[in-house]
């Protein structure tokens, strides 16, 4: 009797070139906007009087914790403690809006590439009490780095706007968005490719 076993997750080979190829792309783009960053934190650090930098514990690769690292574009409000962010939400400050439009809120997550917490591509990296409650053939999602965008990402690029118009967004995010997004990084993790993540990289940057 022959057991076949199905891999889970990137061949060993398509790991190291996925890595190799972050690494390396992640040290260029902080060479080169390291200057924006900082202009960017300090931009920040005056709109919301606070550490421009916004940084969260979020769910990696294995389901180990990491600290995600973006720049702020939100003010606390009383009585507002969802981590689910809609459009028009309170919270986002003006230039905080122009920060999200044009990504440029994520540019210091090139460090949590960099050091291996991330990848350019693959799931968003979710908070607890989603990614780590993954059961059965889902975990697969844990087998790779979180990425800053991919499939899932451009899909729902105007996932604000749909939290916004749902009558309870949390139940929206939880049983409808979050389910399809699992379904969609599944098959991206399935038929990954060099070529597939540059795609989707090129997409992200000409939006």
């Amino acid at each position: 009797m022959v057991i076949v076993v199905e891999r889970q997750g990137l061949s060993l080979r398509q790991a190291l070139l996925k890595r190799a190829f972050d690494t390396l792309v992640a040290f260029i783009g902080l060479v080169l906007t390291w200057w924006l960053i900082a202009l960017a934190w300090g931009a920040a650090s005056v709109d919301t009087r606070s550490n421009g930098f916004f940084t969260q514990r979020r769910v990696g690769k294995d389901g180990k914790h990491f600290t995600v690292v973006k720049i702020k574009t939100m003010r606390p409000i009383e009585d507002v403690t969802t981590t689910v962010t809609r459009s028009g939400d309170p919270r986002i400050t003006s230039l905080g809006t122009f920060f999200r439009k044009t990504k440029i809120d994520e540019l210091p997550q090139l460090w949590n590439v960099l050091w291996g917490d991330m990848s350019f591509v693959g799931p968003r990296p979710d908070v607890p009490g989603f990614a780590d409650r993954l059961e059965g053939e889902e975990r697969e999602l844990l087998s790779i780095r979180p990425g800053i965008t991919g499939p899932a990402t451009l899909k729902y690029r105007n996932e604000e706007e749909l939290l916004a118009a749902a009558d309870d967004p949390e139940a929206y995010n939880r049983d409808v968005i979050w389910p399809d997004k699992v379904r969609i990084n599944l098959e991206y993790i399935r038929s990954w490719s060099l070529v597939a993540d540059l795609r989707y990289i090129w997409q992200t940057v000409v939006g």
